[in-house]
């Protein structure tokens, strides 16, 4: 119970109760909804996804272990979600009004770093991966 204050009207009070609590499926629901919003409200996305698919090609053809497949997946998934959160900072952002905007416009720079620092790490990997994997594909290793 929060203790009387001067600045609450007796209809604040109504704010103590909890919250109920939402099924699963509505989380979920709202989850999905999420990522929807995320991929279509970006065109980064359809860069992103058009990589991801040559990143997966290039493991079936390669013919990466189960352990490559999982580090290449996790890489995708890392990219991705980086660019999610880059994607929901944006969204945001767009809803401050101009002066929050003006004090607060290096977040967006931050979230577009991190997305680029995701990238790369996923490059560097997939490279390593990759050209191991088409050596001892071509006869180079054994």
């Amino acid at each position: 119970m929060v203790p009387h204050s001067p600045l609450l009207t007796d209809d604040d009070h109504t704010a103590e109760q909890p919250r109920p609590r939402r099924p699963w499926s509505a989380k979920f629901r709202d989850s999905f909804r999420g990522i929807k919003l995320g991929i279509r409200g970006h065109s980064s996305f359809s860069v992103h996804f058009f990589f991801a698919a040559l990143v997966l090609a290039a493991a079936v053809v390669l013919r990466c272990s189960i352990i490559e497949w999982c580090i290449l997946l996790l890489c995708i998934g890392m990219v991705l979600t980086a660019e999610l959160f880059n994607s929901a900072i944006e969204t945001l952002f767009r809803g401050l009004d101009e002066v929050t905007r003006d004090r607060s416009w290096q977040s967006l720079d931050i979230a577009a770093g991190a997305v680029l620092f995701a990238s790369l790490v996923a490059a560097a990997v997939g490279i390593a991966i990759f050209s191991y994997r088409l050596a001892a594909l071509l006869g180079f290793m054994e």
